[in-house]
């Protein structure tokens, strides 16, 4: 690595940054500055923000070494991702929540949530399990982009996840969500750039599109010989129907982090950052293809590291077994072995960025979860809100540096840290707040009794489903092993490989439903406060 070159890249990247989050820092006034940008915010930042939260190391280093064990068919989720994560979320979800959230005078996805359903417990309880589950997303992403440096540089990885979550923490505390969203962009339009090069530098490199898929497909036998025992058929192929990588590909990558995008507090107060629908249309275009180029590429790109790595004398090994069984060390080890040494150091600042993007969001939205949701609206705490929400940012930061360092400490090498425990965190959303959330924004009956009944529901039966059903964490936790002797209540059945969502989320549905036929209805001025000018757009 030519440490003058990266130096220099970095060294620009981090001035440009640092301006920013000053500008942000100037332009904040007051709390709703500091918390939704002032309602104010360019659709093409909107949309790019969106898209950088969303799109983290965990898509580009965590999925994209899981697309190698699995292959093009998780691109499935890249189509989840566009049609769901953006045209859905935009067209149908975001324009209510822009003009539901103003009539509710909500600065947070929890404070929606409450003052939807005149609430302060559930804008509490919403608040402590984003404050207590999101740190586990945002551990991984900082997994994803340490890993990235300490391969690149070759130093240890905690000093990289040390000064990594240090330059974050700066910009975040100092420039509130202006900050956030302005640095998002830059950091989106680097990260566009840097995956659209990595995609023609990776098609030139294994000769051109088809013979790059065509030799990829004739590595069917190898893929069978290694995993044909759980259902792989070959990376260019779906795995067999009702087999254990079936399982996990569709119900916890493609259906677990596609579905799960809809609930995700740190994108949907998002949608109050605009000041009209207007730029809500404009910003689906935009987001889409950004989304398109992420996932996209970051998929293709895993895979066909299998034709680089089999075929380099040097390795001989699919990639799986090329970085030793840890799928998160693919992307990184295939960037630092197979491109030039200025695309590595452009690489590492669009990875930097794509954590960077996505971190800051999930810092700011953790910090105004504990501040203002739990300690202000729930307990009722009294101080300066952004002073509070800047403590509760910096709680959250320790909390999700303390996880990074442990996490690949607790569980073994293979088990794709990166991308697991960011459908852990898709699929826990989308059980315990996706019914409401479209309730509230698409029902005027249903009641605050149906809304914390599905709550409860969604969320107790994940975590249960985590603990002592889905294999791939009730094994590790060992709770489940402690009480029943067993790995998985669900062992040797195909119901320890179906996710959690699979379970929460019908079963949240079920119990809105069921239970909204005999909670008491909300006041009918409150309701038509809330639906105020909705029905005419």
């Amino acid at each position: 690595m030519n440490v003058l070159l990266l130096s220099v890249i970095v060294i620009v990247y981090m001035f440009i940054i640092g301006s920013l989050a000053f500008l942000a820092f100037r332009q904040t006034k007051n709390t709703t500055d500091y918390m939704i940008a002032g309602r104010s915010i360019h659709p093409y930042i909107m949309a790019i923000s969106y898209g950088a939260t969303f799109i983290s190391t965990s898509a580009i280093v965590g999925f994209g070494g899981a697309a190698s064990v699995f292959g093009m068919g998780i691109l499935w989720l890249t189509f989840l991702n566009i049609f769901v994560g953006i045209f859905v979320a935009f067209v149908f979800l975001g324009k209510r929540t822009r003009m539901m959230g103003l009539n509710l005078n909500a600065h947070t996805f929890p404070e929606f949530l409450g003052n939807r359903f005149q609430s302060r417990s559930l804008q509490g309880m919403s608040g402590l399990v984003i404050f207590i589950a999101m740190p586990l997303y945002a551990s991984v992403v900082l997994m994803g982009g340490a890993h990235f440096i300490a391969e690149v540089l070759q130093i240890d990885y905690n000093a990289a996840l040390f000064f990594f979550t240090i330059i974050i923490a700066v910009y975040v505390i100092m420039g509130g969500l202006k900050g956030v969203m302005y640095t998002d962009a830059f950091q989106g339009s680097l990260m566009f750039i840097g995956m659209t090069i990595l995609l023609i530098m990776t098609y030139s490199k294994l000769g051109g599109v088809i013979p790059a898929h065509e030799r990829l497909t004739a590595m069917a036998p190898v893929a069978e010989q290694i995993f044909g025992a759980k259902g792989h058929t070959g990376w260019t192929s779906f795995p067999k129907f009702g087999s254990e990588y079936w399982l996990t590909l569709v119900t916890t990558i493609v259906l677990g982090v596609g579905i799960g995008v809809l609930a995700q507090p740190q994108l949907v107060v998002r949608f109050m950052t605009v000041k009209s629908n207007r730029e809500l249309n404009r910003a689906v275009l935009v987001g889409g293809v950004f989304i398109l180029m992420m996932t996209g590429v970051a998929f293709v790109v895993g895979a066909l590291t299998n034709v680089y790595f089999y075929e380099h004398p040097a390795f001989q090994k699919i990639s799986l077994l090329a970085v030793g069984k840890n799928v998160d060390n693919v992307i990184p080890l295939y960037i630092s072995t197979a491109m030039p040494q200025w695309f590595t150091a452009i690489f590492m600042v669009t990875l930097l960025s794509a954590a960077m993007s996505t971190l800051s969001s999930q810092f700011h939205t953790m910090g105004t979860a504990a501040g203002r949701d739990v300690y202000e609206k729930w307990i009722g705490g009294k101080g300066n809100p952004v002073f509070i929400t800047k403590t509760g940012i910096l709680v959250a930061i320790l909390l999700s540096l303390f996880l990074a360092w442990g996490l690949p400490l607790f569980f073994e090498g293979g088990t794709e840290i990166i991308a697991r425990g960011t459908a852990i965190f898709f699929g826990l959303c989308a059980a315990a707040f996706l019914p409401m959330f479209v309730g509230a924004l698409y029902s005027k009956k249903i009641t605050r009794t149906a809304a914390l009944a599905g709550f409860w529901a969604g969320f107790g039966s994940s975590f249960f489903w985590l603990f002592f059903v889905h294999i791939k964490e009730s094994q590790s936790l060992l709770i489940c092993k402690a009480l029943f002797g067993v790995d998985s209540l669900g062992q040797n059945t195909f119901w320890a490989y179906v996710d959690p969502l699979i379970i929460g989320l019908p079963l949240s549905v079920l119990v809105t439903l069921a239970v909204n036929r005999f909670g008491k209805p909300l006041p009918k001025d409150h309701v038509a406060m809330c639906f105020k000018e909705i029905e005419k757009s």
